[in-house]
């Protein structure tokens, strides 16, 4: 053999086994049946959903209607006091995937760890639209959490849920952005940013958000 041509082969086959070569494919997304999503629209009623149990209702309202309402969804919210929910204690264990089947989080640690892919373009809504965020008319990137980072409840004391999602008055509600942006603090957690104004609509909206919340299929 031409000894050119055999330093040639020898190059293409170290830069294969390096993965440079042609012989290294790309390994597809992983996709799925939806099981996450923010609501397209809130109750109305500011942070007064019903109670945990109202928002629960409403998240499999919008799942059936856009034709996921075979599984059991539930809203993530935390709540305080006797008896405290902790949000990420009752959405299944994952995984979860966005309506347009791109996957969201692996497991509830995935969820809970930076980075993850709850953010503007993967946090969908359960019609598969992109929900507005800083800079969008109207900005709606408020979504009611009432937890803190790790998914866990506030401890008694300091309103953070809106008397437990039954308050449109007052009260505070914590709030993520998941458009990840927007705090001048740079505490821009898809799940905990900070603290509403009040627990009306108008609360709500002035300050970036409409009563909006996420779902997650069990």
């Amino acid at each position: 053999m031409n000894k050119k041509i055999a330093i040639a082969l020898a190059s293409v086959a170290a830069l294969t086994v390096l993965g440079f070569g042609p012989a290294q494919a790309q390994a597809p997304a992983e996709t799925g049946d939806p099981s996450f999503f923010i609501t397209s629209v809130g109750l109305g009623d500011g942070a007064n959903l019903g109670g945990i149990e109202g928002a629960d209702a409403h998240c499999q309202s919008l799942a059936a209607a856009a034709g996921w309402g075979g599984a059991t969804w539930r809203a993530y919210l935390s709540t305080q006091g006797e008896g405290a929910v902790n949000a990420r204690d009752r959405i299944g264990s994952g995984p979860w995937y966005n309506a347009a089947g791109a996957l969201v989080a692996a497991d509830v640690a995935a969820l809970h760890t930076e980075p993850n892919n709850i953010n503007k373009e993967l946090a969908l809504n359960e019609l598969g639209n992109l929900v507005n965020g800083r800079g969008d008319t109207p900005n709606e990137h408020d979504i009611l959490t009432g937890s803190q980072q790790d998914g866990t409840a506030f401890a008694a004391g300091e309103d953070m849920t809106c008397s437990n999602w039954t308050s449109n008055g007052e009260g505070s509600a914590m709030m993520g952005h998941h458009d990840l942006q927007g705090n001048p603090a740079g505490i821009n957690f898809w799940n905990f940013s900070h603290g509403s104004r009040g627990c009306s609509q108008e609360n709500l909206v002035g300050t970036g958000g409409a009563g909006l919340f996420y779902c997650f299929a069990e």
